[in-house]
C-alpha cells in the first residue's frame, strides 16, 4: 500500500495559509516555477515513459528561461525557498485525523507501506510526526519525472518489491495520483471531500472521506 503526501495525508490549505507571505514575496519565481512544471508534464503526456536524468537542472533551466535569469541562480533559489524553505512550516501542520493510527494498524497487519510525493518528503514526514514505519519513501522528481508519468509509479513498485497490481495507491489528485497509478497497473483510492461524487472518478477503485473509512476498507 502506498500514499501521496501533499493534500493526501494533511490538508493542503494549512500549508498554503502559512506560505502566503513567501508566495507573495517571490510571486514571479513561483509563477515561472509552476509553468515550468506544467511544461514538463506536457512533455510527459507526449512521451509517458520519458524521464530526465538531470531533472532539477532541467526544471531550473525552464524556470530561468521564463525569468531571463541564470539557471544556477534559479536552481539555488528553488532549493532554498521551495525544497528547503517549505519544510519548517510542517512543524505546525497537523495530518488529517486518524492518519497515524491508520498507518500503525496497516503496519501491524503486515502490509508494506510506501510513500511517493512530487516534492522531497523525508523532512516533511519527520515534522508531521509520521516518519517511522515506511518500507519505501520516494520523491518522484528523483526518478526524473513528475506524476502522472509512468516512471515514478514503476520505481515505487520496485522499491516496495511488489508487483503494481498488488499495490493500492492513495492520493488526493484524480489526474496525478489516480490516473498515474492506474496507468501503472495499481489499484487506487481517492480522498474525496463532500460534493465529490464517485461517478466523477471512474478510475478510482475506492473513494473515502476519512482515514478510519480507508483503514476499514483495506483491513476488512
Amino acid at each position: 500500500m502506498a500514499f501521496d503526501l501533499d493534500g493526501t495525508l494533511y490538508p493542503n490549505y494549512r500549508l498554503y495559509v502559512r506560505l502566503t507571505p513567501l508566495l507573495l514575496r517571490h510571486w514571479r519565481l513561483m509563477i515561472a516555477f509552476g509553468r515550468a512544471r506544467n511544461h514538463i508534464r506536457r512533455e510527459q503526456e507526449e512521451s509517458p515513459s520519458s524521464f530526465r536524468d538531470d531533472f532539477y537542472g532541467y526544471q531550473a533551466r525552464l524556470t530561468a528561461d521564463r525569468l531571463n535569469a541564470p539557471p544556477e541562480q534559479i536552481r539555488e533559489s528553488l532549493e532554498r525557498l521551495v525544497y528547503k524553505g517549505f519544510v519548517p512550516h510542517f512543524l505546525k501542520i497537523k495530518t488529517f485525523p486518524h492518519v497515524s493510527e491508520m498507518l500503525a494498524e496497516l503496519k501491524a497487519a503486515g502490509l508494506k507501506l510506501g510513500l511517493m510525493s512530487d516534492f522531497r518528503p523525508e523532512e516533511k514526514l519527520k515534522n508531521l510526526g509520521i516518519a517511522d514505519g515506511w518500507d519505501a519513501i520516494l520523491c518522484s522528481e528523483k526518478t526524473g519525472a513528475l506524476k502522472p508519468a509512468l516512471r515514478p509509479f514503476v520505481r515505487l513498485s520496485e522499491e516496495l518489491g511488489c508487483p503494481p497490481e498488488q499495490i493500492l495507491y492513495v492520493g488526493n489528485s484524480y489526474r496525478y495520483d489516480v490516473l498515474g497509478a492506474a496507468r501503472a497497473g495499481m489499484k487506487t483510492a481517492l480522498i474525496a471531500g463532500a460534493g465529490r461524487q464517485k461517478k466523477a472518478f471512474p478510475a478510482a477503485n475506492f473513494t473515502f472521506r476519512n482515514y478510519r473509512q480507508l483503514c476499514d476498507f483495506v483491513l476488512h
